[in-house]
């Protein structure tokens, strides 16, 4: 892991060694804005702690990344916005360190596009699967 840590980006924001746009820093937690921004005001939030999924992040370095997106969807004034968070590269994440966009959706254009492929289900798969899953929580 300390290889990974030593090459990550934003290890490398978080030391100071690469600058950022910083807009809230916190003992546990850093936001800036997004280098590649889908829209006016997107930022990123991230925690100190270097993991590569959200699995892989002690819960107790996670309590302020919503507070501090809650705080950028207010200084931006964004009225529709995404707060998105992808873990692993089929799932679109591009770096390996757990990081929160909050991506202001101010028309169809800018800001985040999603596909939604639902898929068909049935009330007793639906509660074999709530009963598989309720039964690890």
């Amino acid at each position: 892991m300390a290889s990974k840590m030593a090459s990550c980006i934003f290890c490398k924001i978080i030391k100071g060694e690469i600058p950022c746009f910083k807009l809230v820093e916190t003992e546990k937690s850093l936001a800036f804005l997004d280098i590649n921004p889908l829209s006016r005001g997107h930022a990123l939030v991230i925690p100190k702690f270097h993991g590569e999924k959200l699995t892989d992040i002690p819960d107790d370095h996670l309590t302020d990344i919503l507070p501090i997106a809650k705080k950028l969807v207010k200084a931006t004034g964004a009225e529709e916005y995404n707060i998105l968070q992808n873990n692993g590269p089929g799932a679109h994440q591009v770096v390996g360190h757990v990081h929160f966009h909050m991506i202001p959706k101010p028309n169809p254009q800018e800001g985040l596009g999603i596909g939604w492929p639902q898929q068909k289900t049935d009330m007793d798969q639906l509660k074999a699967l709530f009963e598989e899953i309720k039964s690890k929580v």
